[in-house]
Formats: C-alpha cells, sequence, structure tokens
C-alpha cells in the first residue's frame, strides 16, 4: 500500500462484469479530475493466442486437461506483483496491451490475438487502476493484494457469470456455445484455487443475483437485466461506510448483514457512485496531503 502512489485494484473472473465497473470508475476520475494510470488484466497473461493455444495442447499431452488462464503457469503474475510494488513506490512501472479483436488491432496497430511491446506508464498519474483476474490473489509466493490500495471484487452468482460470458464470447469473439462451455470446464479448478480466494482479500464486493430463472446458463437465450436482479454489496470493514444514508440514497434497499446491503440492480451504478467515490476521493486526498 502507497500513500503517495495508491493503487485500485477490481477483480474478477472472466465475464463477471469488470469492464462494465471499470466504466463507472473512469467516469468518477473524469468527473473528479483523476489522472489514472491504467493497466489491463490480460497485459500480464504469459502466451499470445497462438502460444496459449500450444501451452494447453503441451499440458493435455502431459494428463493435465486443466490448464488455463486462471492458474499462474499461464501469467506472469510476478511481474505483475513487481508493477504493483514499482508503482507503490514511485508512480513507476510497465505494462502493454492484448489485442483481443479487430477494433483493437487497428487502434494498437498490432495482430488480434498477440500483445503491444512494453512501455511505461505515463508520468503524473494521481493514481493506478488495475482491473483483471489477478489483482487480489494471494498463494505460490505471490502477494499482489498487499499492494492495492482499494480492493474491488466483482463476483455475480455462477450460473450469472456463466451467462455473462457465455453471450459475450458468442457475440465479441465468434465462439460457439460448446466452446466456451468447454472453457467453462476446462478453468473450474483454477477457478476455485486461484479465482475464489481473492474475495476474501476485496474492500468491497458487488454480487450480482438474478431474480430470474438461471437454472441451465447453457442454454438461456438473454441474459437477465439489470431490473431482473439483485445486487448484494459486502464492505470487508464496514466501519465509516454510512449506511443509513445509503438506503435512503438507494430506494428498496436493504441490510442483509452488518456488513453488507441488497439493492435492485438497476440502482449499480449509483451506488457505486455513492460508495466509491468518497473512498477514491480519500485516497487522492491523502496523496495529496503527503506531497
Amino acid at each position: 500500500m502507497s500513500v503517495n502512489y495508491p493503487i485500485i485494484s477490481v477483480t474478477g473472473s472472466a465475464g463477471a462484469g469488470t469492464t462494465s465497473v471499470r466504466a463507472t470508475f473512469e467516469q468518477i476520475f473524469r468527473r473528479e479530475k483523476i489522472v489514472a494510470a491504467m493497466v489491463e488484466g490480460d497485459a500480464f497473461h504469459r502466451y499470445d493466442r497462438a502460444g496459449m493455444a500450444q501451452a494447453m495442447a503441451d499440458a493435455a499431452a502431459q494428463g493435465d486437461a486443466h490448464f488455463s488462464h486462471f492458474g499462474p503457469q499461464a501469467n506472469l503474475l510476478a511481474e505483475l506483483e513487481a508493477l504493483f510494488a514499482a508503482y507503490g513506490a514511485s508512480g513507476t512501472g510497465r505494462t502493454r496491451h492484448y489485442v483481443h479483436d479487430a477494433r483493437a488491432a487497428e487502434r494498437y496497430g498490432a495482430l488480434p490475438g498477440s500483445f503491444t511491446l512494453w512501455e511505461a506508464l505515463p508520468e503524473g498519474s494521481d493514481l493506478l487502476f488495475y482491473e483483471g483476474l489477478h489483482g487480489a490473489l494471494v498463494g505460490d509466493g505471490i502477494d499482489i493484494a498487499r499492494h492495492a490500495d482499494m480492493k474491488i471484487g466483482v463476483v455475480p452468482v455462477i450460473n450469472l457469470e456463466w451467462i455473462q460470458k457465455i453471450h459475450r464470447d458468442r457475440a465479441a469473439r465468434g465462439y460457439s456455445t460448446e466452446a466456451v462451455t468447454d472453457t467453462i470446464l476446462r478453468r473450474m479448478p483454477d477457478y476455485v484455487n486461484y479465482i475464489c480466494p481473492q474475495f476474501i482479500q476485496t474492500d468491497v464486493n458487488f454480487q450480482r443475483i438474478p431474480t430470474v430463472d438461471t437454472s441451465d446458463p447453457f442454454v438461456a437465450r438473454w441474459i437477465p437485466t439489470a431490473d431482473e436482479s439483485m445486487v448484494v454489496i459486502r464492505f470487508r470493514n464496514p466501519r465509516g461506510i454510512d449506511f443509513p444514508y445509503l438506503t435512503a440514497m438507494l430506494h428498496n434497499s436493504f441490510m442483509s448483514r452488518p456488513n453488507s446491503i441488497v439493492i435492485p440492480g438497476g440502482k449499480l451504478d449509483l451506488a457505486m457512485q455513492l460508495i466509491l467515490t468518497p473512498m477514491i476521493l480519500q485516497l487522492v486526498e491523502r496523496r495529496r496531503r503527503a506531497a
């Protein structure tokens, strides 16, 4: 953790909705005139698309049918922790971009499925913002969580997470439902061992729960809408959280536990603005006082 160079880390599984949460943070940064150095978790995958396919084939040939992006072998986790440590110490570090599709290829001038070159983070940032799979990972000699000043978990219930991933990968990446299902099954051990344990490290978790039937996520024709959902917001340390204010501002919300509030799904963006803006401003103000 760092007073001078704070780090915000948003972590969640593929299909969890971390990209949407990132958009909310970007709105707050623009409104409050905060300069954020943005880091994508995909930048710290070990392999490009072709290399990952070969690594999976090699693992399968050795009897490992569960090699996945969720696990440490497929990622540069030591390098990610080093980036967090370097930024926290001096506001510096290096990152790159993973090129997912044709639009990103046009933006970065690189082929889909490849990485851009490593480059230095921009100078003069107020904080670092990370969004990806491993922003609160602890284990196997790695402790990324200890470097982050604010850790946010995005954790829809598992069936909803799968529905979102299936629809995203079919629409944006052209995968079949069968191919996405195979990926979900292959990733399951790493999901249990490396993704889930992060959510006891996070400061705030946002868990969306559908209020419609999602019993078989592999045949669901639509992603449940915000109005067909509730969101459980859990605070690791509820001290200082003004729950009466939140329940008054978020109509039809209620507290389910002393550290948790349940809100209508359509109120998620407002809830994030109300909860996260003061937390972000506290980090920035602490930094400016120290400077």
